[in-house]
């Protein structure tokens, strides 16, 4: 099992850097602005895990939606995951100066040049899902670009890193640090789950148990981050630890056994939400494996 999930996460991890470098050459020939497109390029072809675009593209073809037809919400998806990052680095936010194994974005093109690549990225990542719109509309395909922007806003990832900001330097509770994680990582992890299922016309029973699981999903995903960020290899995972010092963390809150037993049990509940869809939902379930043992 744990073979043919590897297999398949790099088959659809080649796939998508394939299309993003396509995507990349297409509009760079037609920019006006080329240091842009080049700051633009500079981050979003550096590489990365690509989860969720290929959640997207796995859960697109459990409803018989093919790669070709979802790549423009996959895509999409991976443009404003990589404009967060951007601006996350920037030293207003988290101040940054490695990422994926490369200097970040701003200590290569500057501030100014890196918040317009940001801003580049989240604006072209709507005109390609609205272009597709455009040339072959269904409610599908629209309810999922609602889902996007509203997991993107103020009502998702951008709510959870102003909570974040918010409470540096000061403690939270467990309620508070689940909320802003949820927000700040699960949304946009959930709503790449939720795009293939909506173009794939998901039923509404099938849509709830999906976003039950992104939840969970979503939060092992971020104790197990923040745990690297404590007990991670700076060279495995291309960027510094120990940048969550005066942030409200897992391990902070807990310490590093209980946040073990916190992802754990977000694991357990995450298989059990698979259980109530009937597909063969063997991608996601070895994902949370490989989530428990993750070392990047």
């Amino acid at each position: 099992m744990k073979n043919k999930f590897i297999s398949a996460y790099q088959e659809q991890k080649n796939y998508v850097e394939k299309c993003l470098k396509e995507i990349a050459e297409k509009h760079t020939l037609k920019a006006i602005a080329t240091l842009g497109m080049e700051s633009m390029n500079y981050s979003l072809l550096a590489g990365g895990k690509r989860i969720r675009p290929i959640l997207c593209l796995q859960s697109a073809d459990l409803y018989h939606i093919s790669n070709e037809a979802i790549l423009p919400y996959a895509s999409a998806l991976e443009m404003i995951h990589t404009y967060s990052l951007i601006h996350d680095d920037l030293p207003a936010m988290d101040d940054d100066d490695l990422r994926r194994g490369k200097p970040t974005n701003h200590k290569v093109y500057g501030e100014a040049i890196a918040i317009l690549a940001g801003d580049g990225l989240l604006n072209l990542a709507y005109e390609i899902m609205l272009n597709d719109l455009l040339h072959g509309y269904t409610d599908g395909k629209l309810k999922a670009v609602h889902y996007i922007a509203k997991a993107a806003g103020i009502h998702g990832m951008v709510a959870g890193q102003v909570l974040d900001l918010q409470m540096e330097n000061q403690r939270c509770d467990a309620d508070l640090l689940k909320k802003i994680h949820r927000n700040k990582t699960g949304e946009l992890l959930k709503a790449s789950i939720l795009a293939g299922a909506l173009v794939g016309g998901a039923s509404e029973e099938d849509c709830y148990y999906w976003e039950q699981y992104a939840d969970h999903l979503g939060l092992v995903f971020q104790i197990t981050d923040d745990m690297l960020d404590v007990i991670g290899n700076v060279e495995l995972m291309g960027k510094n630890t120990g940048m969550d010092s005066k942030k409200n963390t897992y391990p902070q809150l807990f310490g590093l056994e209980k946040s073990v037993e916190l992802a754990k049990c977000n694991a357990n509940s995450a298989l059990c939400c698979l259980e109530k869809i009937e597909k063969d939902t063997y991608f996601f379930e070895e994902l949370i494996n490989q989530l428990l043992e993750r070392e990047r």
